[in-house]
């Protein structure tokens, strides 16, 4: 049986991650459980070698550097962290009152979970890349087939072919110059969605002939052994074939996303987005959102204004467990759990 705790955090990305961190400095127990295998939600699994502008502190951050300093700060309260688990079910105890109850039991694949609060910090929900159009795919999976870049340094003098046209396709073109030995990008149209400061760098790496892109070109075959080792393209216009060498495939092709079990808990969603009040809380008592995965009037999808929802919702939730409990922790510069006065 799973300890109690007073908060448990649904999502490890940067709303989860600060939401942890601001439990300790309250001296609020808690836990935090992703579907993912890694914390840092869409920042890990979709663009760590990105950078990011608007992140309070820093003039531009690397994702991936950014999470890392986010989990060394929400964990060093000790919180547990369940990774790999996806959220199936949620019980609550009706009735369960008092600093001393388990509300809630937060069911996974693996375990249940006893809380007093809930914390959705979900972002868009609990997400899955999509995959190849091949039936084989699968089977490549693993061997030369990558739908995320978690090392760069894996692909090193690798002939690599990136398949798509957002975002992560062309920063993944860019971000692994220099480490493949060979770059092939390809799109099924000559439309992309992504920056275009971004698309103009490809296709100048393109026309210097340090990468290839080609528009109306499909992926219709992989082959090799044990590994990949060839793939078959074809243009969609033309219906040309052209089988090359290849020893990895980065398909970029966007990501399925759905709240999940979430949606059956009775919650007020709008537009598959929860909606919350001015304290993070949900329409059902004890259980409070933050991040991407809200709504209310005047939201706005940020990393600065998703950590600090989290701050307002575990606030209101300390507050939920037991009501003689300040809303208002008061400045971390003065407190002694960080070795300050404590005023």
């Amino acid at each position: 049986m799973q300890d109690l705790k007073d908060i448990t955090i649904i999502g490890a990305g940067p709303t989860g991650l600060f939401g942890a961190f601001y439990a300790g400095m309250r001296g609020a127990s808690c836990r935090l459980i992703d579907n993912l295998d890694q914390v840092g939600g869409q920042l890990t699994a979709l663009y760590p070698e990105k950078y990011i502008f608007d992140v309070a502190g820093f003039p531009k951050v690397l994702s991936k550097d950014l999470v890392k300093g986010m989990a060394e700060q929400a964990l060093q309260f000790k919180a547990p962290i369940h990774l790999g688990e996806k959220v199936i079910g949620l019980r609550e105890a009706v009735g369960a009152t008092g600093d001393r109850a388990a509300r809630f039991t937060v069911v996974t694949e693996r375990d249940a979970y006893p809380s007093r609060t809930v914390l959705i910090a979900g972002g868009i929900g609990a997400f899955t890349p999509r995959k190849l159009p091949l039936k084989d795919a699968d089977r490549w999976m693993g061997h030369g087939l990558f739908d995320r870049v978690l090392d760069p340094q894996v692909f090193r003098g690798k002939r690599i072919l990136i398949v798509g046209g957002g975002d992560s396709a062309f920063d993944w073109a860019v971000n692994l110059q220099g480490i493949a030995a060979g770059i092939l990008m390809i799109h099924r149209r000559d439309g992309f969605r992504a920056h275009h400061a971004t698309v103009e760098q490809v296709q100048r790496l393109s026309s210097e002939g340090r990468m290839s892109l080609r528009t109306f070109w499909e992926l219709r075959a992989i082959a090799g052994g044990d590994h990949i080792e060839r793939v078959t393209i074809f243009n969609n216009k033309t219906k040309e074939e052209e089988t090359l060498p290849m020893d990895c495939v980065i398909p970029q092709l966007g990501f399925v996303s759905a709240l999940g079990a979430i949606a059956e808990w009775g919650l007020d969603i709008e537009k598959g987005e929860v909606r919350v009040t001015q304290t993070m809380e949900t329409n059902r008592p004890g259980i409070f959102a933050a991040g991407d995965i809200t709504t209310y009037p005047g939201k706005l999808k940020l990393i600065a204004t998703g950590v600090a929802e989290a701050c307002i919702a575990v606030n209101h939730a300390v507050h939920f467990i037991n009501p003689a409990v300040k809303v208002a922790p008061g400045h971390s510069s003065n407190m002694a759990l960080f070795g300050q006065k404590d005023d």
